[in-house]
């Protein structure tokens, strides 16, 4: 018997890929997005599956998450195991300092989506969090581990930081919920994760690509001139959530962080975009900065892999070149 999975934020960038995964394998998956940050789009080659149900339905919907949480009451008694895996989140660098919008759909919705977890039995609850929960004071050169002390920017320093508690927060919700021995599950830090179906071009990536093959100049923030980031394509962030999911012994309620150790400047990334989209000549211009931004976003994935035998297998070449041909086909431009 397969798994049956039931997925927030299924046409995200993470909640898509995820899906179209465990179709491959065999699973089947309710699926459930209200468009604030994707579309219809990603998912449309799988939406003629047996093995995937879309709703489109927002996680903040009491009402709607009723009619998901009956659909599993109904179906799940067919399947071996049921695993809920949250991927909704109020995510986009626009909506960082927005506070009541990050704490609507990020605690409370998880929150919401984590009890009905509980209540319809299900075997496992997987928490999408971020790196962003380590902020300013937290890097180190080699990189900053699980059980590393956070030390995030204050109220005054950083409103931006309000997203990051309150990510901080679903972790706790998710390790209280298996100490008590309530269902099994984790939290997974994932940082700087690209996509080739990534929709918001203020995001680094589709920023650049965007940029270069419209207007050959690209517009970065005074901090990119020092900033050093790792990309990692959401193929192997997927391939992460599976790995804690067919381990069960990792899913004790901790916390993991889900990264590449493939460091590279902004300013190289541009290079490397550039190049994948064969365009020789283009402009950089500096507008803005962004307050609380560290240079380094470092993560140890020792964790992961030791429990798991996971490691990223696309390097950023290769995930750039998926995007470039995803662009070419006129997906973005």
């Amino acid at each position: 018997m397969s798994t049956l999975f039931v997925i927030s934020g299924v046409t995200g960038m993470t909640g898509n890929e995820l899906a179209r995964k465990m179709i491959k394998r065999g699973d089947h998956v309710i699926g459930f997005d209200n468009f604030f940050a994707s579309s219809l789009d990603t998912v449309r080659d799988i939406l003629d599956k047996s093995e995937f149900k879309f709703y489109e339905m927002d996680l903040n919907s009491k009402k709607e998450m009723m009619d998901i949480r009956n659909q599993v009451l109904e179906k799940s008694r067919f399947y071996k195991k049921l695993v809920y895996v949250n991927c909704a989140a109020v995510v986009h660098t626009e909506h960082f300092y927005h506070v009541y919008q990050t704490y609507q759909t990020n605690v409370e919705g998880m929150k919401n989506f984590l009890e009905q977890a509980i209540e319809v039995n299900a075997d496992a609850f997987i928490n999408c969090s971020t790196s962003e929960v380590y902020s300013m004071q937290s890097w180190s050169e080699n990189g900053v581990r699980e059980d590393d002390y956070i030390l995030m920017a204050t109220a005054e320093n950083s409103q931006r930081t309000s997203y990051a508690a309150g990510k901080l927060l679903t972790e706790f919700f998710m390790k209280d919920a298996v100490d008590q021995g309530k269902i099994k599950g984790c939290s997974m830090r994932f940082a700087n994760v690209y996509s080739k179906n990534e929709r918001y071009p203020k995001h680094i990536i589709p920023h650049i690509m965007n940029s270069l093959a419209k207007n050959r100049r690209v517009v970065l923030l005074e901090n990119s001139r020092k900033n050093r980031r790792t990309f990692l394509h959401n193929s192997d962030s997927c391939d992460a959530v599976l790995a804690v999911i067919d381990h069960e012994s990792a899913l004790d309620g901790t916390v993991y962080n889900v990264a590449t150790q493939e460091e590279v400047t902004i300013l190289d990334l541009v290079k490397r975009c550039a190049k994948v989209l064969h365009i020789e000549q283009y402009d950089i211009v500096f507008e803005g900065y962004r307050e609380s931004d560290p240079e380094r976003r470092i993560l140890s994935t020792e964790k992961l892999q030791r429990r798991t035998g996971w490691e990223p297998k696309i390097t950023l070449e290769e995930g750039l070149k998926m995007c470039a041909g995803s662009y070419k086909k006129g997906m973005e431009i």
